[in-house]
């Protein structure tokens, strides 16, 4: 489990309210010495002189409880023996010993400050003068409130700097969240306008330089395809003339024939493979599509006689995607199913909600594959082992997997326990 945040904005988040944090800590402490340090000390040398002024006639040996009381309603100072002190509340105070200790060099004797919180604070001082009795001093206006202003303020500057510095951080990093999404784009063969160059200075280089990658790929992908339409052009125009004069060959040499046309066609299925593989349907918009009726659609064009498709759909759910590129890919597997399976395939869909995306897999009955060739046949040129054949230009799955890729999705291979092979494709719904 990582505590410390990764990305630049958390991180810098981070460090404004660490350093923040020190700043609060530091005015804080500021405040306590040289604001509140020097007023208690200022209350503690007020307090001693009211103890100097009961205990001016002496101590223990000298205390008289009617003069007490007398002063104590005109001053509202109380001297009291210790057991009625604690019946009024000297049980409950509370002892602080930085005080007593400035209380014992200001009387020049050990001392012993307490205080209690109610209505007002009350000081108990046992003096040295008189170690039996207690001393009970009232302070009004001096209560917890006080200090309230101090700490609001130190939160709200905090909160105030913090959300200030989120703000700040937060639109220096938009133009990255851009160039994020951007960059994704162009993984998936998309190319977006060309992003605003906004920002700091280094983002600003970094966005114009991505504009001009993302420029020269899409004019290279433009050069590929214009490239293969050419090839694709000149090749099939010989190959027609080949057709035509094969139709004029006499009916003795109809073997040769027959061969010369089957080569033709593998040759231009062959240059319909490049052309698919080259093309670039994600160039098209994504839509919300339903899965299932997609799944219909297809198999109502791939459906003829001797073919027996079983379908087992689950829940139907909208996903959003190019819907040209994704018929292809299922009418692809189809076609791949149809040559291993003795044309009896299943096609299944449902909805993984742990993953949050959808699926949908192409079974045949076929012999399978050997598992260690299952990753292999996803690159281009790649074909099965003899145990699936060797037809074709090895580009069909290469090219399923290069849609799928695109839409953030994955595809696998995996054999079927019962034999043949299995193909699944699964969807981000969102």
């Amino acid at each position: 489990m990582k505590i410390l945040p990764r990305s630049a904005f958390g991180q810098t988040v981070l460090l404004i309210g660490f350093l923040l944090l020190i700043n609060q800590v530091v005015s804080y402490l500021s405040v306590a010495i040289y604001v509140i340090k020097p007023n208690l000390e200022q209350i503690n040398q007020l307090l001693a002189k009211q103890v100097k002024v009961v205990f001016i006639d002496g101590g223990n040996s000298k205390f008289n409880p009617q003069l007490a009381e007398a002063f104590h309603q005109e001053t509202g100072i109380g001297v009291y023996r210790e057991r009625d002190a604690l019946m009024l509340g000297l049980a409950e105070a509370s002892y602080y010993p930085y005080l007593s200790m400035q209380m014992s060099e200001l009387l020049e004797g050990e001392a012993e400050v307490r205080i209690s919180q109610g209505d007002e604070y009350l000081f108990w001082i046992r003096p040295p003068q008189a170690p039996s009795l207690w001393v009970k001093i009232p302070l009004h206006g001096l209560d917890e409130a006080s200090f309230y202003p101090l700490i609001f303020y130190l939160v709200l500057i905090g909160v105030l700097s913090v959300a200030g510095g989120w703000l700040f951080i937060r639109q220096l990093n938009r133009p990255l969240k851009a160039l994020q999404k951007a960059a994704i784009d162009v993984g998936k063969g998309q190319f977006p306008d060309p992003l605003k160059e906004q920002g700091s200075t280094e983002v600003t280089a970094v966005t114009r330089a991505f504009n001009h990658m993302s420029k020269g790929i899409k004019q290279l992908e433009a050069d590929r395809s214009l490239l293969m339409a050419g090839i694709s052009h000149d090749l099939r125009t010989p190959l027609t003339r080949i057709r035509l004069a094969s139709e004029m060959m006499s009916e003795d040499e109809d073997y040769l024939k027959e061969g010369i046309e089957k080569d033709i066609d593998d040759m231009n299925a062959i240059i319909d493979q490049f052309i698919d593989y080259i093309r670039h349907d994600m160039m098209d918009k994504t839509q919300p599509i339903e899965l299932n009726q997609m799944i219909k659609d297809v198999v109502e064009l791939e459906s003829g006689d001797g073919t027996n498709i079983h379908l087992q759909l689950g829940p139907n759910t909208e996903i959003p995607m190019v819907y040209a590129a994704m018929k292809r890919v299922l009418a692809n597997l189809i076609q791949n199913a149809f040559k291993y399976s003795n044309n009896d395939i299943e096609i299944s869909s449902g909805i993984n909600q742990e993953t949050n995306r959808a699926y949908f897999s192409v079974a045949d009955n076929g012999p399978g594959i050997s598992d260690s060739e299952i990753e292999r046949l996803f690159q281009p040129f790649t074909q099965g082992d003899t145990a699936r054949g060797t037809e074709g230009s090895g580009l069909g799955l290469a090219i399923i997997k290069r849609i799928v890729d695109g839409h953030g999705g994955r595809v696998t291979l995996q054999n079927r326990s019962s034999g043949g092979l299995i193909a699944t494709v699964e969807l981000p719904i969102n």
